[in-house]
């Protein structure tokens, strides 16, 4: 039994064996950045009032500063020393290298500056990790922890304690907590977050229900059909619990710069010291090499580019993604309410001789109300455009892949396929028309052929267009469909958008597993916008969900699109693209200028004040720079 379905408090971050590390030194830097960063602006705002504004002495208005590198910078110089022992030299090394430097030399505004710039990069990094835990929180969140089991009388019992066979009953808007089939009972259930479509399903007797879902307004009895840890929301958390802890560990841009230019650094402070024998030098190169432009500018840019995003309605939940998205060389996409509007259209009724197109309707209409598949919504919607009255149906089974039956005013209908009718030898299957590009369902009524009816789920009017500029636009060299939709649904689309590589009738075990294998061999994007597309998407170097249909969705992916439309995927490919160029631009510039100014410093041209005031002023160019990418440009998108 999964301890996250039996314990109602229970969160995954509350069971990680991380968990009891939590109050080391590092752990609360880690966990802490934001406040440690407001208490350094706090601190520095401090020293400057009491120095400018009420000109104190010295010793009063260096305790803000004193204060800060006491907070903040011990922390850093304990994991200076972590990374030395590791023998990793980054961004952020230098920096605890020049905090040290800056208390040797009595700069305690530049160190507390840095300290300042260090918290807030930690900052960022903290929130992008955060996403993939909350995912599983929001699922736990769902999850009820008792069940009503019905005997004698009905009782509250654990869910662990639930088993194959029992009866349970689904109060109004409870949470069902197993897979079942309705025995007693009829009324609506919500199950959106699994399928990522906002509908509400009709149950009756013999409806199938599904362990997550909403009841409505009447109370069901169910027999269950699995336990609880077997049923289907159980497999959904262990898929992505297990889609979470093997996610693409990547590095920041400033990590991977800071990787080279940290040992020129500290080389050219090393030398400047032997060849001159003046410990000044030393300590006045270190201070101009203080990698602001690392440290400052690529946060500055990346947070320019969150906002110019969230403007454009799209939200970036973890900022890695802004820098992985350029990389990216096989796009996944996701069908239904991805490359589609997710609204099949019923286009055509082919009804055979004896039977009236009306009364088909009717029955069909009737018996489609208590399935969840995106074809019954076009059939009612048909039926109710021809204001036609439908009874109740009784009798009601869906199994996957055997189509839907029930009973319909004493008729016995059942929606199926074409390959089913001709496999059960269907009297009048002889009758049937050709095949044809689109979705289609066989009707059987009274055992016999009655009608063919003919769909279409419209793609979206940017589909084509956005999936035939992603090789010459954004060297994607790959692009799939990977849907659980039917063959013949998933090749008609992606005929129509221009997608050759498709992967049809797939469960998110399956979406995820192919997702994990294409991630290995390059950088992949996944879009998708349903609760099933979930753990690929966190399997994904870059997940992108479309619209808001599902939380957990929302949760999972990296970047969630508020708007439906693939216009703002391209929007924010263009954004991560000049965002890079900006930060890169902020960054190797103010590299270069530094490591000109080291020059200066270790020939004794600079002292270590002139040398702190000259780098101030790189990293005043450097940030002006960076802000440029809160800012849209002329062109957004090249659809």
């Amino acid at each position: 039994m999964d301890k996250n379905l039996t314990t109602k408090n229970s969160t995954p971050s509350e069971e990680s064996p991380t968990a009891q590390k939590w109050y080391s030194p590092m752990r609360l830097w880690k966990r802490k950045p934001l406040i440690i960063a407001s208490l350094c602006s706090v601190g520095i705002a401090t020293h400057l009032v009491l120095r400018f504004a009420l000109h104190y002495a010295p010793d009063i208005y260096r305790i803000p500063l004193l204060t800060i590198l006491l907070v903040g910078g011990l922390p850093m110089l304990y994991e200076l020393l972590r990374k030395l022992l590791k023998r990793e030299f980054g961004s952020d090394l230098l920096g605890g290298i020049s905090i040290i430097t800056s208390v040797f030399l009595g700069e305690y505004l530049a160190g507390s500056i840095i300290v300042l710039m260090l918290a807030g990069g930690e900052a960022l990094e903290s929130y992008a990790l955060r996403s993939a835990s909350s995912v599983l929180a929001a699922l736990v969140k769902r999850m009820p922890s008792i069940a009503h089991r019905k005997r004698a009388e009905i009782e509250d019992v654990a869910l662990s304690e639930v088993a194959v066979g029992d009866t349970l009953v689904i109060y109004p808007h409870d949470t069902c907590p197993v897979d079942g089939i309705v025995t007693e009972g009829h009324g609506l259930m919500d199950e959106s977050y699994l399928t990522g479509e906002p509908f509400q399903i009709e149950k009756t007797t013999g409806s199938s229900v599904i362990s997550g879902a909403i009841n409505g307004e009447s109370a069901l009895t169910i027999r269950t059909t699995k336990l609880a840890a077997d049923s289907r929301y159980a497999k959904i958390m262990e898929v992505m619990r297990e889609s979470e802890s093997q996610r693409p560990n990547l590095r920041r841009l400033g990590d991977k710069l800071g990787a080279f230019y940290t040992p020129i650094a500290l080389a050219v402070a090393a030398l400047a010291w032997i060849t001159s024998g003046e410990s000044v030098r030393f300590l006045a190169v270190l201070v101009i090499a203080t990698p602001c432009p690392l440290l400052i500018a690529i946060p500055v840019a990346i947070i320019g580019s969150i906002s110019l995003c969230a403007r454009r309605a799209i939200i970036v939940k973890n900022p890695v993604a802004l820098e992985q998205i350029a990389q990216c060389r096989t796009a996944i996409f996701d069908k239904t309410g991805t490359l589609t509007y997710g609204k099949p259209t019923l286009v055509e009724q082919l009804v055979s001789p004896g039977f009236a197109a009306k009364d088909v309707l009717t029955l069909v209409a009737s018996l489609e109300r208590y399935s969840k598949h995106p074809l019954s919504r076009a059939i009612i919607k048909e039926a109710k455009s021809e204001v036609l009255v439908l009874p109740q149906a009784t009798e009601v089974t869906e199994v996957p892949g055997q189509g839907l039956r029930g009973t319909v005013s004493g008729r016995k209908v059942e929606v199926t396929s074409r390959n089913k009718l001709t496999a059960n030898k269907t009297p009048g299957a002889d009758q049937l028309p050709p095949v044809v590009e689109g979705l289609e369902c066989v009707v059987v009524i009274d055992d016999n052929y009655a009608a063919t009816f003919r769909f279409h789920d419209a793609p979206r009017t940017d589909s084509r267009p956005f999936i035939s500029h992603l090789q010459p636009k954004h060297d994607f060299e790959r692009v799939m469909i990977v849907s659980g939709d039917r063959a013949s649904e998933v090749h008609y689309l992606a005929a129509t958008v221009g997608i050759t590589e498709i992967y049809s009738e797939q469960s998110p075990e399956q979406k995820l597993a192919l997702v994990r294998t294409e991630t290995a061999t390059a950088k992949t994007l996944y879009v998708g916008d349903g609760i099933n597309d979930a753990p690929a998407m966190m399997a994904a170097t870059v997940g992108m969900s479309i619209g808001q249909n599902s939380d957990v969705t929302a949760e999972a992916a990296s970047v969630v699109i508020l708007d439906n439309s693939l216009t703002k995927v391209d929007e924010f490919m263009h954004i991560s693209r000049r965002m890079r160029v900006i930060a890169l631009q902020s960054a190797v510039g103010g590299m270069v200028l530094s490591i000109v100014g080291m020059i200066f410093a270790a020939t004794g041209h600079l002292s270590p004040v002139s040398g702190a005031i000259t780098q101030e002023v790189i990293d005043v160019l450097a940030v002006l720079n960076a802000l440029r990418a809160a800012f849209p440009p002329k062109v957004i998108h090249d659809l």
